[in-house]
């Protein structure tokens, strides 16, 4: 391969339109299983392929993306799309990215409604929620081997889970957790990563005002014209703002609200929810789109999804020109230490209020055990589901 050189790349991205950009990301977010798994196969098509960027840039595009809010992967498609083409560039491969999974799992909602009573499919689920309490305690192994094994990150965990378990607020949690980390937590300043840059950021004074002003004009609109989907929207918005550690990370904070505080549906329904986003392709946070559905219809799940992604995205813009400044600071480094540490906890919770609320016997016993297995395996989650879904028809 040919080296990189900041003309040939300039050009490459000067040819790359936004339809160009949308049509790529539409075509890899239909096949986007696995969450920031998807990380790989998006620096393939925009580092190896299409060499619309380099291999710092795109790994600078990744730290960036693992250090605010929302799901990795969605965020490093927006990141290449904002090199290529600014703003404009971002919304197309964000879009184009997530759209299939929002149009998937409009259709799963949509059959959800009108077939979950029926013995079949109510066998299926059952399965599925033994299926999920595995997905969420495999997923607290991860986070927490991502954690420095000391003291301090332990304490941090307990701390969350027993604030959460006692029923104040998420938000409140990781407000204090971040605080915390300044305090308490030790970490060494990033070093810079420089990007390339074939413009000037233009955009940054135009486009996100626009942007923010559109977004707070369809949130007033709202307000006057449904307060259902307005409150919607709001707790959506909430919940993305505050996802550090990517989309798994939303989980507690929209089960908290969702079904503790609102009441809008059961712990079980919830669940089931969580499963279908793991045959969804895209982000595990393309649950929002079924929470939407299910308590307002279409409208619900359009709202519910643009609220559960905009907040993050308009955080990347927003960050990307200061990132630098940001990530070489020990202020902010300790904070998300003091966060990441947090989500921790908050999995960990949600894990044990999932296990407490399945009918456990032998059988979904063996189930739990065999999935732990497969995923610590790394087998595909693709796989694992519909397997799960298979053998829970025939045996529950």
């Amino acid at each position: 391969m040919e080296p990189y050189t900041l003309q040939r790349e300039c050009d490459v991205r000067a040819k790359s339109s936004l339809k160009t950009l949308f049509w790529a990301f539409l075509r890899l977010g239909v096949t986007s299983f696995g969450g920031p798994a998807m990380v790989a196969y998006i620096k393939e098509l925009a580092v190896s392929r299409k060499r619309w960027l380099s291999e710092p840039e795109f790994k600078n595009g990744i730290v960036l993306a693992q250090s605010i809010p929302g799901a990795t992967a969605m965020q490093v498609a927006a990141y290449v799309g904002l090199r290529i083409q600014g703003i404009r560039g971002a919304l197309a491969s964000y879009i184009g990215f997530g759209l299939p999974a929002f149009l998937i799992m409009l259709a799963f909602s949509v059959l959800f409604s009108k077939f979950r009573n029926i013995p079949l499919v109510a066998s299926a689920f059952n399965g599925l929620q033994v299926i999920v309490v595995a997905i969420t305690f495999n997923a607290v192994l991860g986070f927490g081997k991502s954690l420095k094994r000391d003291l301090t990150n332990l304490l941090f965990v307990l701390a969350s889970t027993a604030l959460f378990w006692s029923g104040i607020s998420p938000f409140w949690v990781i407000l204090i957790s971040a605080l915390a980390g300044i305090l308490f937590m030790r970490a060494e300043p990033s070093p810079e990563i420089s990007g390339t840059h074939c413009t000037k950021n233009t955009w940054f004074h135009k486009g996100i005002w626009i942007l923010l002003g559109t977004f707070l004009a369809g949130l007033i609109a709202l307000y006057f014209a449904n307060d259902r989907l307005f409150e919607l929207a709001t707790v959506m918005v909430q919940i993305d703002a505050f996802a550090f550690g990517g989309g798994f990370s939303s989980l507690p904070l929209m089960l908290q609200k969702v079904v503790n505080v609102h009441g809008w549906m059961s712990n079980k329904t919830f669940m089931d929810g969580i499963a279908l986003g793991q045959i969804t392709p895209g982000p595990i946070i393309i649950t929002a789109t079924f929470v939407g559905y299910l308590l307002q219809g279409f409208p619900g799940a359009v709202i519910a999804s643009i609220a559960i992604f905009t907040p993050s995205f308009l955080i990347l813009v927003l960050v990307d020109p200061l990132f630098n400044r940001f990530r070489t600071s020990p202020y902010f480094i300790k904070a998300m230490e003091g966060v990441f540490a947090c989500f921790v906890g908050l999995l960990l919770f949600v894990g044990v209020k999932f296990f407490r609320d399945v009918s456990w016997d032998i059988t979904r016993a063996s189930l739990a055990l065999a999935v732990m297995i497969a995923l610590l395996r790394k087998i595909d989650i693709l796989y694992i589901v519909l397997a799960g879904t298979v053998l829970s028809v025939a045996l529950l």
